[in-house]
């Protein structure tokens, strides 16, 4: 029996992380038709099913989860094997997956991404907002950007842009109507937009003063899982939100928004980059690292 070809055991990996023949391709530059043709072929050499496939799911078989945990480390040394080549050339290239939360994304790559793809026109550069907590290794992204707290101990961790502030926000005609409140307390009886993570956890409003600290358990009629939803619920006086103060700000000074508590919302430890400890730096996670740098410090000399 031949052995099969690294495109169609790299399309197997991709499907397995993602488990969605869609994903796979996007992930590989692959159609679906693709990814499900190589899927095929692979099956066929191998003489087993590598997955159970319905119209709505895809799952790995016994012989697919097997394959996958000794292909996983393999291709990783390939990979970093093609990247210590980039190191002979002078301008980096290849493909960099980020994975980052919705809010980090909006306020600190969205801004990075126009310089970073004109300076190194042979990266291509994949970002997926996400504020659910990926396992950036399984999924197959090479670095992550979320909040210092939710990162893990073996991952090294880069700080991203400056410190963050929350802020509490309602539209002018909500405080005509209920009142401006003058203590997290008052909150509880206030209509507050409520936030949900993807694991189902509801945000407790986090608030501190004085080395007095206090998490408000907000409640309202609206709960939503989106920033940039909550912020538009909020300029429709629906309720009162609590999002970053990056992107409220142009709100709150155009009027559009009126700001309370902010001497409760004191700044924090921004956002942290982080990547796999034990692997090989790729040289375009190396190139937008020091672009953002550059960008956190200012134009160097």
């Amino acid at each position: 029996m031949s052995h099969p070809s690294l495109s169609h055991l790299s399309a197997f990996a991709a499907v397995a992380r993602s488990l969605s023949f869609q994903r796979a391709g996007a992930e590989t530059g692959m159609s679906t038709s693709a990814v499900s043709y190589a899927i095929r072929g692979l099956e066929e050499r191998l003489g087993v099913s590598l997955f159970h496939r319905t119209t709505r799911s895809v799952a790995l078989t016994e012989a697919g989860r097997r394959l996958f945990e000794r292909l996983q480390p393999a291709l990783r040394d390939v990979g970093d094997a093609v990247e210590e080549m980039n190191n002979f050339r002078t301008t980096p290239t290849g493909t960099l997956r980020i994975n980052s939360s919705r809010s980090a994304a909006s306020l600190l790559i969205a801004p990075l991404i126009k310089r970073f793809l004109s300076t190194y026109p042979d990266i291509h550069l994949e970002l997926v907002d996400d504020d659910g907590f990926t396992d950036v290794v399984a999924a197959g992204f090479d670095a992550g950007v979320r909040l210092e707290e939710s990162i893990h101990e073996d991952m090294v961790a880069v700080r991203l842009g400056p410190p963050q502030r929350f802020a509490v926000i309602g539209a002018p005609e909500y405080f005509s109507r209920y009142g401006i409140p003058k203590h997290p307390n008052d909150l509880h009886q206030h209509r507050c937009i409520r936030y949900r993570f993807p694991s189902g956890r509801i945000f407790c409003w986090e608030f501190e003063k004085d080395s007095v600290s206090a998490d408000i358990d907000v409640k309202g009629q609206l709960t939503l899982s989106d920033q940039r939803l909550m912020l538009g619920s909020v300029l429709d006086g629906i309720g009162l939100g609590y999002i970053f103060e990056g992107l409220v700000i142009d709100e709150i000074e155009a009027g559009r928004l009126v700001r309370c508590l902010e001497d409760w919302c004191p700044s924090f430890p921004g956002f942290m980059l982080y990547y796999p400890r034990q692997r090989r730096m790729p040289s375009a996670l190396r190139a937008f690292i020091d672009l953002a740098k550059i960008e956190d410090n200012g134009p160097r000399p």
